[in-house]
């Protein structure tokens, strides 16, 4: 008796079908079945049915299933409101002109700490330093679970991300921040140029804690969230990245960690399905 069976036999099942009304109730959600109509309409489960207005799910919607829909599902209820608040301000705000910078609320968040470092060439250069040293962490890892570990998945899911972010990042070419603080200790090392969409940096980082937290070292990945979170701090502080570079780095690197993870278990299905096949040998 495994873990999962042992799970699956203490869930209480709670799908029960009521004849009665004609409703069934998987879950907890009610499908209500609609009877063959005497006009030739079929029922809802098959068939050729004209749709109606009297059929629109919005007219038996009432208090109370709003009500649940709040207490139990309160984090989509929270996005729809956010939908309608920027919605507004999208409709009312003011664009950029071309001839302006971009407005990027990070770099206004980090005005003092960029600063700081236009005051201070030498504590840009060794923080360049140590977030160049956290690339390198992060590239020993994630080779390091393919080379030493033998689990390939953290390595293809970053090869997937640099990938995607070479052809996005040359579609796209955004211009550097004018406030630029480059440094010959940052990473690609020597200042040369990069791709500015989306941030190689964040993404790889999230991708090392995702298999962190999978193999359980939670310690660890703790850190690299940590580190992560002053790589980002750094970043817009030198102006190294927008905002939106390193939000959907952390996106990507999730993306591309998923999207390896299914590729792995495809190869794996396949290696399965060749070791099981008996091929005729040819004499």
């Amino acid at each position: 008796m495994n873990g999962d069976n042992l799970h699956h036999r203490s869930v209480p099942q709670t799908t029960t079908i009521l004849k009665t009304t004609n409703t069934i109730s998987i879950n907890n959600f009610n499908l209500k079945k609609t009877a063959p109509n005497h006009d030739g309409k079929t029922s809802e489960w098959g068939g050729h049915r004209r749709w109606s207005l009297a059929d629109a799910s919005f007219l038996r919607w009432t208090a109370a299933d709003a009500i649940w829909l709040f207490k139990y599902h309160p984090v989509p209820c929270f996005f729809g409101v956010a939908l309608l608040f920027f919605m507004g301000v999208e409709y009312t705000l003011r664009m950029i002109p071309s001839s302006s910078p971009p407005y990027d609320i990070g770099f206004v968040a980090t005005v003092y700490l960029h600063r700081l470092l236009v005051a201070s060439p030498t504590l840009n250069t060794v923080l360049a330093g140590l977030n160049t040293v956290f690339v390198g962490m992060q590239t020993t890892y994630i080779l390091g679970t393919w080379v030493i570990e033998g689990r390939p998945r953290a390595t293809v899911a970053t090869v997937f991300m640099f990938t995607c972010r070479g052809i996005l990042g040359y579609s796209t070419q955004l211009p550097l921040p004018e406030e630029f603080l480059g440094s010959g200790a940052d990473f690609p090392v020597g200042n040369v140029s990069f791709f500015l969409f989306y941030s190689g940096h964040v993404a790889g980082s999230v991708i090392a804690s995702l298999d962190m937290r999978r193999m359980h070292r939670w310690e660890l990945a703790f850190l690299f969230d940590t580190l992560n979170l002053l790589q980002v701090v750094r970043l817009l502080s030198m102006r190294g990245h927008y905002t939106i570079d390193l939000a959907i780095g952390v996106g990507a690197g999730i993306l591309f960690d998923s999207l390896a993870g299914k590729y792995m278990n495809k190869v794996v299905a396949a290696d399965v399905d060749d070791s099981c096949t008996t091929r005729p040998h040819l004499s």
